[in-house]
């Protein structure tokens, strides 16, 4: 009877300790939180559908009193009064509206053919601005930034953004040069712990104050919204800084490299219109059903324009705001690489393939040891491909005063 009457108590106990836990948890969190960020703006949404908790329109030349330092102080005069004249609000002013679906598109022929899991991509691609959830205005406040580093990420992935804020990513000043890095962020999709995510990306973001967050499904088929969402960013917060390298929370970056490319091109006088990466040209949609980039010809049916690889690429930033241009008056397109191909193609103008940008791997035999040589790291720009673990062994390889090539052992 006893013993009964023991096995009882721990069945009731467990869920008890479990409760204890998590409480225990959350008040050690809320006790560890550092203030918030001056001009960093947090807003709760409600449950997320498609396109987040709501979409929203602009109300244009509203400009928001903020104390010193927020977000009505980080443009200069000239500055704000130009984005008042150009139409762009001084700060993000997101208004809340319900974003319904374009009905219109369910009564044409093309939609009916359509592969069903490009509907609701279809239905919604008119919603293009979102409200932010996590701001950072201030983070090019004094004008001086060289080089902004954009990360695209996703909640689940605090591992790389670790990796990333310790080697390339980390913000510092070289050669007087400062250097500044942002992630960009989506909320969690639907079936995940998403209030509690929520939570941990907002205590994330108030130890490194480096993060970007739009109340947008953090999917593939949105990653087209960071590219658009940030461009508006940039072109209201981060016009004074003069060249933007983007690229995904999984490459591995030589900053010594990226710099040097840089820094001869200004000398060339050919960095107004620069825009360089792994360039594909001629390229044609895969219609392979089973491939995460297939696309049905419904929705496009022509070959694409020359576009880069994602995973990393250079711009300056007087081409960064004529892209934001041209961008809002493009459909969207559900591959972030190819929608920016299609916009440089707007422009006129052609990315430029550079050798040191390798977004698709050294090789595609994840087994070569060229995969390994870290020679092969130091001499390139841009890796792809790297699990956090990696990149970190990487970093610390290549910066190794020490490092001797295999090719130096065979003299």
């Amino acid at each position: 009877m006893d013993h009964l009457v023991r096995r009882k108590w721990l069945v009731l106990l467990k869920p008890l300790l479990s409760l204890s836990l998590v409480f225990a948890s959350l008040l050690m969190i809320q006790k560890l939180k550092v203030a918030e960020k001056d001009g960093a703006g947090l807003k709760h949404g409600s449950e997320a559908d498609w396109c987040g908790s709501q979409c929203f329109s602009f109300k244009k030349r509203v400009v928001k009193q903020r104390s010193p330092g927020s977000e009505s102080s980080v443009l200069s005069d000239g500055q704000d009064a130009q984005r008042v004249a150009n139409g762009t609000p001084a700060a993000w002013d997101a208004q809340l509206l319900n974003c319904s679906q374009d009905a219109s598109v369910r009564s044409q022929d093309w939609f009916r053919r359509l592969d069903p899991r490009f509907h609701q991509f279809v239905l919604h691609r008119h919603c293009r601005y979102f409200p932010m959830l996590i701001n950072h205005p201030e983070k090019c406040a004094d004008g001086d930034a060289h080089l902004l580093m954009v990360v695209k990420s996703v909640i689940e992935q605090h591992d790389r953004r670790d990796a990333v804020r310790r080697t390339w990513g980390r913000e510092h000043t070289a050669g007087g040069r400062k250097i500044i890095t942002l992630f960009l962020l989506g909320s969690p999709a639907t079936g995940k712990d998403a209030k509690n995510l929520q939570k941990l990306i907002e205590y994330e973001d108030r130890i490194y104050g480096d993060i970007l967050q739009w109340d947008f499904m953090d999917t593939f088929f949105n990653l087209t919204l960071k590219e658009v969402n940030f461009l508006r960013w940039f072109d209201i917060y981060c016009a004074g800084v003069q060249f933007i390298f983007k690229g995904d929370d999984d490459v591995f970056v030589n900053t010594g490299n990226l710099l040097e490319l840089i820094a001869f091109k200004v000398e060339e006088r050919r960095d107004a219109t620069l825009f360089v990466g792994d360039t594909i040209s001629k390229a044609i949609p895969i219609r392979n059903r089973q491939s995460k980039y297939y696309i049905p010809k419904e929705l496009y049916d022509k070959p694409y324009p020359a576009y880069v690889g994602g995973g990393g690429f250079l711009m300056s930033s007087q081409l960064a705001r004529r892209l934001f241009v041209v961008s809002e008056n493009l459909e969207l397109y559900p591959i972030d690489d190819v929608f920016l191909g299609m916009c440089l193609q707007k422009l006129q103008l052609a990315p430029e393939m550079h050798p040191g940008f390798r977004t698709f791997g050294i090789t595609k035999r994840r087994v070569s040891p060229m995969n390994s040589e870290p020679c092969f790291y130091r001499n390139l720009i841009v890796v792809h491909k790297l699990s956090a673990r990696e990149l970190l062994r990487m970093w610390s390889v290549v910066h190794d005063d020490h490092l001797i090539s295999q090719a130096d052992t065979h003299v």
